[in-house]
């Protein structure tokens, strides 16, 4: 009879419930943050327009009299004619005005049968000042949402719905704390780390759990984005860039911030930007070492520094360029329009959104590239004790 393996069996049991009951903690600690997130006020309810409603309708009849083509794009306004599908005031029609500005990025022109976002508001009980808000896509976006959802769930099961709350606690800390404090006028770069490492928090420990693999995640993700973070601030003076490079920066100025550090929220964002990857790293290195272990408990400490250094360097290769594709397919057109017009190299090297986007990209590899031997390190501090 197998004495020591009977002798065992009960250890490895309550083992086993242990770290099930460690998970389920962190897995309501974190829904309970996003139940907190929902419903915590970002401050700005306020400057939303009163009495306005928003609601699906449909074209009826346009009147195009005071558009004005010019080569490509139109100016003026498009009037049209709906009835509201949606909302309070469901059934009524209404005179809605749709101005376009002349840039197609901006504008678009509608015909009759077209489903549209309205804003309006009513006055005397009749609906007055509505106004287009676009085709209406939202039943789309949750279509597709939804089969999202349903599809990670399907293909990685109770780690799917893991993957999914921490995603919803990521899309919370955004807009619920990162962007009103940043509109408050809180230090950008302090504010961002704390954020980021929140977000690492939650995806390290749902996913890797409250164990070792989701500690060496955390610390050696949180590592390589606190370095990418010195670097950005460290090359931003060289670069002389003001932080308005970002769409809808300069913006905010004229909208009644003029106090923000646009620079500041610039840097910000280039570790946020590549803390997704990062953590993907880390969290790859940290399960290989923690499968290592498993598979030969006496591993020492320079073993699993090795194995974890394998893995990085299998992953970082891809990795890199992964980012390097994520930031720049945005700007084909961009590239396009500098290839047409026969800009030279050093020319467009030089400009100041391009070298904003050198300083993101490498400083994110950067970032991200230091994370292989971080990680390493660390799981190899942690699982080479006994």
């Amino acid at each position: 009879m197998d004495w020591p393996g009977l002798l065992t069996a009960p250890a490895l049991f309550n083992k086993t419930r242990s770290m099930r009951y460690r998970d389920s903690l962190v897995v309501v600690f974190f829904a309970l943050c996003c139940i907190i997130l929902t419903l915590l006020p970002t401050g700005f309810e306020g400057s939303q327009a009163k009495d306005s409603y928003l609601a699906k309708a449909q074209v009826l009849s346009v009147d195009n009299t005071d558009l004005r083509q010019n080569l490509i794009v139109y100016t003026g306004t498009q009037d049209l004619q709906v009835r509201l599908l949606k909302g309070p005031h469901i059934g009524q029609e209404a005179r809605v005005v749709n101005p376009l500005a002349g840039k197609m990025e901006f504008d678009e022109i509608y015909a009759p049968g077209d489903i549209l976002l309205v804003e309006y508001k009513v006055h005397d009980g009749s609906i007055r000042m509505a106004f287009s808000r676009g085709y209406y896509r939202l039943s789309h976006a949750l279509l597709l949402i939804g089969l999202f959802c349903v599809f990670i769930c399907l293909v990685a099961g109770t780690t799917g719905l893991k993957a999914l709350l921490s995603f919803a606690f990521a899309a919370l800390m955004l807009w619920k704390v990162l962007i009103p404090l940043f509109l408050k006028d809180v230090s950008p770069i302090p504010l961002a780390l704390l954020v980021v490492a929140a977000l690492t928090g939650s995806v390290s420990f749902l996913i890797g759990g409250f164990t070792r693999k989701g500690l060496t995640s955390f610390l050696g993700s949180f590592a390589g984005l606190l370095l990418a973070c010195v670097l950005a601030q460290v090359f931003a003076g060289g670069f002389h860039l003001n932080g308005a490079v970002r769409p809808y920066a300069e913006n905010l100025l004229y909208a009644g911030y003029p106090h923000l550090d646009l620079t500041q929220i610039f840097l910000a964002g280039i570790f946020l930007a590549c803390s997704g990857a990062v953590m993907d790293l880390s969290m790859d290195i940290a399960a290989s070492i923690d499968e290592v272990k498993k598979k030969k408990p006496a591993i020492g400490f320079w073993e699993i520094f090795g194995s974890g250094m394998a893995v990085g360097r299998s992953v970082v290769g891809t990795m890199t360029t992964t980012l390097l594709l994520a930031y720049s397919g945005g700007y084909t057109a961009m590239l396009m329009n500098f290839m047409s017009q026969g800009l030279k190299l050093p020319h467009i090297l030089n400009l100041n959104f391009v070298a904003s986007e050198i300083l993101n990209v490498f400083v994110g590899s950067f970032g991200l590239v230091a994370v292989a031997p971080l990680t390493a390190l660390i799981g190899a501090v942690l699982y080479g004790r006994r």
